[in-house]
Parts: C-alpha cells; sequence; structure tokens
C-alpha cells in the first residue's frame, strides 16, 4: 500500500509547480525538476498534477470530489447490502420458528 503524503506537502509541490511551469519546455521537464525539490518522487508529482488539471477541468477524468463521492457511496451501498443480508437471515429464521410443523 502506498504511504501516504502529508498534505502540506503535496499543497506545496504543487504551488511550486504552478508557479514554475511557465520556466520550462514542458510540463515533463517542470515535475522532473520540482519532485525532487519537494521530496517527492517524479511519478507522484506527475499523478499530482494530471489529477490537478482533471480537477480544474483541463484533461479528461473522474476528479478528486466525484472519486470522494463514489467511495462514500460504495461504502453505504456495502453497509445497505450487510443490512439486507441479516434481515434476510432474520425473516428465515423467524419464518421457521412460526412455522407449525417445526413444533
Amino acid at each position: 500500500m502506498p504511504r501516504r503524503t502529508d498534505p502540506e506537502v503535496k499543497a506545496r509541490a504543487l504551488r511550486m509547480f504552478a508557479e514554475r511551469v511557465g520556466d520550462f519546455s514542458s510540463k515533463t521537464a517542470a515535475v522532473e525538476a520540482i519532485a525532487p525539490k519537494a521530496g517527492v518522487s517524479r511519478a507522484t508529482m506527475s499523478r499530482w498534477v494530471a489529477q490537478l488539471e482533471v480537477d480544474a477541468g483541463r484533461r479528461p477524468g473522474t476528479t478528486t470530489d466525484e472519486a470522494e463521492e463514489i467511495r462514500r457511496l460504495q461504502a453505504e451501498n456495502q453497509r445497505l447490502r450487510e443490512d439486507n443480508e441479516i434481515l434476510r437471515q432474520a425473516s428465515i429464521f423467524f419464518a421457521g420458528e412460526l412455522d407449525p410443523r417445526n413444533r
């Protein structure tokens, strides 16, 4: 599992990128120069920049807010499935208890 980076480090790295991207010939060159200064890998910095572009609407994809909503809905869906399974098992149990053939 990937380790979590401090949100302040991420914010600082993205701020550095936004301020300095114009000084480089490409976004890739900017990422390669800024990532070591921010203390993160080039791959991590590249993912953050790509997600920033998605969130800004400059690139297609799932925004951070949409991804959070999807995770929340999946967790709620899982809880509801578990609740339904408990209720189904309980109804089977009580139906058996009320069946006169079982007396």
